[in-house]
């Protein structure tokens, strides 16, 4: 029989959290169905006929026992929960003529329709779908090591609603590990993913979906490791990243590149991301790309971010903004997309150390300002050896390029460089460098709004200056404390800068405390309230 054991209620209100709110819930084995776990005999038909009948019975639990579950793409259904017990691992076929064979899905109010996705476990329209347990789901993905094509990706959801992922290793997929699409309520917890065998080996793809919890996760992958995207016009939305454990070749946390739609109301806390340590790199950098990467760049909205207490090992570089226009459409039906939006985000608690020498960027485009833009507490340490030339070399917009922390190289300041921003705060932010850096510490370039608070930056000899503001208007310096042997610590420009603020500041061991350029109208600086005692 294909009914062979049931669990007690008590049981269920535990382990199955998919699966009926009361009552007692069908278990259905695989081998029940002619399923052979050699890790040889292909069981894409007897685990989809498991899963078919406990749909069919109203739900229930799929059950893997240990072994090696060998299968092509297999399409979950609603109210059922694939339990892979520890011990038992899903084996991705390396035949790609196993994957995406076509089957029936009905959303609310649709008409059935032939859905066919190139994954191993796919589903469409579903409701209350589970995959958890201690087993092991491994895509093969390194047979399918072509760049570009299809390749199968591990995991793929798209229209469902109540979605939980829980405790289950995954690795080596096709391309992307996981691939959650327009859903709603989706809940991922204490997943291990490792994904280093193939392109594109994204570790975990959150896609235009809404009220998302990812908890205590281990992400290890070769591409973006838990990336935000809006393949549509609809934004990600009211998602939390807490706890988790991350690492990438390219980019640890990320929105983007993807954002028809943006993302709005997200909280990132408690999160450690370091650089790769058990694989060589495929793309990106093997020290990685950026450790948070936030972009908006095909018209979407970005707004509402909050991201905390984030402690950043060896990566390329720790934190990196940008506003773009590549304006990619994702309706053909809509005109191209305009400039996008870029605002309300507060970065706190964040802690990088081994980082490159790169520097940090947050850039918008002439006429489109990244807005209110909040860094407070910030640790950032940077190996250093950029040159006086570095200091003074012109950014290119790059507006329509690929967003990439790396993509305007060596910036000419060694900590953050910010261009094109309105509501700049910077509140205790230190900046140090492991080797004599002769850039500026911070360059803001048509900057409003912008108040530097208590700014803790390392000096080198010879450097070209400590702040340097380039057509700059409204800006407050504060209770900042120059190093001991500071050459020059403000260097202003540009004909429109204008209510530049210097007070309440520690000067006393500052060899020059400012220097204007030609072009800077002579009232734009003011300063009161200094300590000037020791000059």
């Amino acid at each position: 029989m294909a009914i062979v054991r049931y669990f007690v209620h008590s049981v269920i209100l535990c382990c199955l959290v998919a699966g009926p709110a009361i009552g007692e819930q069908a278990i259905y084995d695989v081998r029940d169905f002619g399923a052979e776990g050699d890790g040889k005999t292909l069981n894409t038909h007897s685990i989809q006929a498991t899963i078919d009948k406990c749909a069919a019975g109203g739900g229930g639990t799929v059950y893997l026992p240990p072994g090696k579950w060998l299968s092509g793409t297999i399409y979950l259904d609603s109210h059922v929960t694939l339990l892979l017990d520890a011990g038992s691992t899903l084996l991705g076929s390396r035949d790609p003529n196993h994957y995406a064979h076509p089957r029936p899905s009905k959303g609310e109010g649709q008409q059935t329709r032939d859905f066919s996705y190139w994954s191993l476990i796919a589903g469409s329209d579903l409701k209350r779908v589970t995959i958890r347990g201690g087993g092991t789901i491994d895509g093969q993905g390194s047979a399918f090591g072509w760049k570009g094509g299809r390749r199968p990706k591990g995991i793929y959801l798209e229209n469902c609603r109540d979605v939980l992922v829980e405790g289950v290793r995954m690795r080596s997929a096709g391309s992307w590990m996981q691939h959650y699409r327009n859903c709603d309520r989706v809940a991922i917890r204490g997943i291990a993913v490792f994904n280093h065998v193939a392109y594109n080996n994204d570790g975990l793809n959150i896609d235009s979906c809404r009220d998302v919890c990812i908890d205590g996760c281990m992400v290890d992958s070769d591409d973006d490791a838990v990336v935000l995207k809006s393949l549509s016009l609809s934004p990600c939305e009211n998602v939390t990243i807490a706890n988790c454990i991350i690492s990438s070749h390219c980019n640890a946390i990320k929105m983007g590149t993807e954002s028809g739609g943006g993302f709005q109301n997200i909280t990132i806390s408690n999160c450690t991301i370091c650089s790769p340590r058990y694989s060589q790199v495929t793309y990106g950098r093997q020290r990685g790309l950026a450790g948070l990467a936030l972009e908006i760049v095909d018209g979407g909205t970005l707004e509402r971010i909050a991201i905390s207490n984030i402690v950043i090992k060896g990566v390329s570089v720790p934190i990196f903004m940008r506003l773009g226009n590549r304006a990619r459409q994702y309706d053909s039906s809509k005109p191209k997309p305009g400039v996008g939006t870029f605002r309300n985000v507060a970065l706190d608690n964040i802690i990088a150390t081994d980082t490159s020498s790169i520097g940090c960027s947050i850039t918008g485009l002439p006429g489109y300002p990244v807005e209110d833009i909040s860094l407070t507490n910030i640790r950032l340490g940077f190996e250093g050896g950029g040159t006086r030339e570095d200091a003074w070399r012109e950014v290119p917009e790059k507006a329509a390029s690929y967003p990439e922390s790396t993509m305007f190289g060596v910036l000419p300041a060694y900590g953050f460089y910010c261009r094109h921003v309105k509501g700049l705060k910077l509140t205790n932010v230190q900046l140090q460098t492991a080797a004599p850096d002769q850039r500026h510490a911070l360059l803001c370039e048509d900057a409003e709004d912008v108040t530097i608070d208590a700014l803790d930056a390392g000096w080198s000899p010879g450097a070209a200056s400590t702040i340097r503001l380039v057509d700059v208007r409204d800006v407050q310096v504060r209770g900042c404390r120059p190093k001991v042997g500071t050459d020059l610590f403000l260097y202003l420009a540009g004909s429109r800068t204008e209510r530049v603020v210097l007070m309440g500041n520690d000067l006393s061991r500052v060899g020059r405390i400012a220097e204007l350029a030609a072009d800077v109208p002579s009232k734009a600086l003011v300063q009161f309230g200094n300590y000037l005692a020791d000059r």
